[in-house]
């Protein structure tokens, strides 16, 4: 009896191994496969680099964060992609739409968000013309905030209302190579053509930053002092709260200050969002409480990872017209500024007041705007010759048609690159 119960044992013993194993096998697989973030976090592991014989000669311990490594670069493409937010407050709709049309271009992505402040009206207006209007639904790549965030200036809430555009143009807006942040009162000084013309000459890499360590006295200004921003928790704009106890200066990481207004890669935005390093949310609770964030919350973070660090391009690609010393806003632009911004070579400039007769004159003088509101470029005269092409798309350098802004740019970014110890001067 004892000997068939154990011929009965063995046979099963085999069966139910082999299904064990294919049960393990078919998990691995749905795990590699599925569409979940699980599958998103498995890019950043390196699993070759974690091997035996190097966890047995090495007697220091192993940290996860030593095993996980960047995403790859993304393809070069002939024509690189941006992705843009444009943001503005109340009555700014009229300004975000003649901003948005003098810097469409189908190969790009854009985020649109007027906040939480302006009237209901006027931002449904905005995403209604953006629905009704037939270039931006043929290609398919403008987005409008419609669940709108409060955003003040001088509080973190500029900072969480970026990465939220961010993250919508990581997950809608497809393979772009740099984010760049605007406000409605910005404006282009030269075309999309000859943005992206310049920028397919040099590697994607590089994060236009304007950045510094020396913080001189923004360090008892806006470092120790703590502030609390209603904008977090309200639904109407006033004023910060500042507390009674001032704060150290970190030790864990450096503070850098600078612009608010950058271009950043692809790969420094899913560094900041997804965060497979804690320093992008550590950073971020600090910020929550510093006075004027957005001009310390991104330095800090690339000044700080040893994988960005060394990326930085010290400009922020604008032209401001500034108090000296600075106060907390720029000057308003106005014609008397038009040869100063030309001869700045910014492809961007702020800030202007709604509908400033400048705007008029950049209009007719730099973009060459038509009646439609677009900027004539090589993407736009095929789209008038053939309109009924829902496959259309920009895809090589000769379908630009880049111009005299060319120049321009070309002698802003290899002036930048080509400074003397210009490897030497990264966060500093």
């Amino acid at each position: 009896m004892e000997t068939k119960i154990a011929q009965r044992g063995k046979r099963w013993v085999l069966p139910l191994l082999a299904s064990l194993l294919l049960s393990c096998l078919l998990i691995t697989v749905s795990l590699l496969f599925s569409s979940s973030p699980l599958r998103h976090t498995l890019v950043f592991l390196s699993f070759s680099q974690i091997s035996s014989s190097a966890a047995d000669s090495d007697d220091s311990p192993l940290f996860v964060e030593s095993k996980l490594q960047l995403p790859p670069l993304p393809p070069a493409n002939n024509v690189p992609r941006l992705a843009y937010l444009i943001s503005g407050s109340t009555g700014d709709g009229r300004s975000i739409k003649r901003t948005l049309q003098a810097l469409y271009h189908p190969a790009n992505s854009y985020v649109l968000h007027l906040d939480l402040e302006s009237p209901p009206a006027e931002r449904l207006e905005l995403a209604a013309d953006i629905r009704g209007d037939p270039v931006y639904q043929r290609f398919k790549n403008v987005w409008v905030i419609t669940r709108a965030n409060l955003v003040t200036y001088r509080g973190p809430t500029m900072v969480a209302n970026t990465l939220h555009a961010a993250a919508i143009l990581l997950k809608e807006g497809g393979d772009w190579d740099w984010f760049i942040n605007l406000s409605a009162s910005d404006y282009p000084l030269v075309t999309q053509d000859d943005l992206l013309y310049t920028l397919s000459t040099i590697p994607r890499q590089w994060n236009f930053i304007e950045h510094t360590s020396d913080i001189g006295w923004k360090e008892y200004q806006r470092a120790k002092p703590v502030i609390i921003d209603p904008g977090l928790y309200s639904l109407h704009k006033s004023d910060v709260f500042w507390a009674t106890e001032k704060r150290s200066v970190p030790t864990a990481f450096k503070l850098f200050t600078g612009s608010a207004w950058m271009m950043l890669t692809h790969q420094f935005i899913e560094f900041c969002l997804w965060g497979w390093d804690n320093l992008p949310r550590t950073v971020l609770m600090y910020y929550a409480n510093f006075l004027s964030s957005p001009e310390g919350y991104f330095h800090t973070v690339i000044c700080n990872a040893d994988e960005f660090r060394n990326t930085t391009v010290n400009h922020d690609l604008h032209f401001i017209s500034w108090d000296n010393p600075p106060k907390q806003h720029p000057h308003f632009l106005t014609v008397n500024d038009f040869q100063r911004m030309v001869d700045s070579n910014a492809p961007f400039a702020r800030k202007f007041g709604r509908d400033d007769p400048v705007l008029d004159r950049i209009d007719k003088e730099i973009l060459g705007r038509d009646h439609s509101g677009f900027v004539p470029g090589g993407w736009y005269d095929a789209f008038k010759k053939n309109t009924s092409d829902p496959n259309y798309m920009v895809r090589s350098i000769s379908d630009l048609r880049p111009g005299a802004g060319t120049k321009r740019i070309e002698k802003l970014i290899l002036g930048l690159l080509n400074q003397d110890d210009f490897d030497k001067k990264h966060c500093i």
